[in-house]
């Protein structure tokens, strides 16, 4: 069964998929070692991390699909693909989709925002026509190679339509075939509950946590009891590291060793054991040319 497969039986019943957000082979490496099903190749943390940048649509194609390779280059994990608004027209979607796919992309999410995007919990968002959002989902859907690769429809109208209008535009993309469904930034639990109860049975429905952002941060159980069959922790990650890191030099400079943090990283060991080394070495060794000579 292949990776997008997997995904798709996944989503058809419970337990909910738990997607924690990557942004390089190292952070899906870790997802993958932690027992997660699903690894989310998120925009925004591209951004934070290749950049130290906001998200606001800085990120092109080719970058994420360099992420794409190198992480499946290591990573075997199911990967759905932050893939923003498809970097331009219905054309440009389909460019999009069959270079993603190519690179080991097991699904792509696409949004309705303008070019250039913006994370979803940032003001100041606006929309293409629904119109023009179905058209790129059925470009998007045309170009895939293989009927197993999720297309994810994300919209944004909640923030700039209202809530109503955003399951008008969410119904539209549901009829045009979108695998699974995405109402991006819902302010309130009632708002939540709305949105698995209307889609429910129709098609998996995507729930998105953002520490700090405009949704009420639940866990997955209760994604799961409300109704939801994914949820991604997108920038949940980067999150972390940027404030430990900051812990870390902050310790570094105080006191001018690193022994403070000792028991909080990994030494040179226990990283090589986590990246592979041993294994990668030994893999070497059977090459060596010292065993073919003559």
């Amino acid at each position: 069964m292949t990776a997008a497969a997997a995904l798709r039986a996944r989503l058809k019943s419970p337990p909910i998929v738990v997607a924690p957000g990557c942004y390089d082979a190292l952070s899906a490496l870790l997802v993958e070692r932690a027992g997660f099903a699903c690894a989310y190749l998120s925009g925004a943390s591209i951004a934070y991390t290749r950049f130290a940048r906001p998200d606001i649509g800085l990120v092109s194609l080719k970058e994420v699909a360099d992420t794409v390779e190198a992480i499946r280059s290591r990573v075997a994990l199911p990967l759905l693909v932050d893939a923003d608004t498809g970097f331009g027209n219905a054309l440009n979607v389909r460019r999009t989709v069959e270079l993603l796919e190519r690179c080991g992309a097991t699904g792509l999410q696409l949004e309705d925002q303008s070019f250039p995007k913006r994370c979803g919990h940032l003001q100041g968002k606006s929309l293409i026509p629904a119109g023009e959002m179905v058209g790129k989902l059925k470009a998007a859907l045309d170009a895939r190679a293989s009927a197993d690769t999720l297309i994810v429809a994300r919209t944004d109208a909640v923030a700039v339509e209202g809530f109503d209008a955003a399951l008008e535009r969410a119904e539209r993309y549901v009829e045009a075939g979108a695998d699974m469904l995405f109402v991006e930034a819902p302010e309130d639990r009632a708002h939540m509950q709305s949105i698995a109860d209307r889609f429910r049975g129709r098609v998996p429905v995507m729930a998105n946590m953002v520490e700090g952002g405009k949704t009420p941060v639940s866990d997955a159980a209760d994604l799961e009891r409300l109704g939801f069959a994914f949820v991604i922790f997108p920038g949940g990650l980067v999150r972390f590291l940027a404030r430990t890191a900051e812990e870390y030099l902050a310790s570094l400079k105080a006191h001018g060793t690193t022994l403070p943090f000792k028991d909080r990283m990994h030494d040179f060991q226990g990283l090589n054991a986590v990246i592979g080394t041993p294994d990668m070495l030994a893999l070497g060794a059977r090459y060596d040319g010292a065993k073919f000579e003559r």
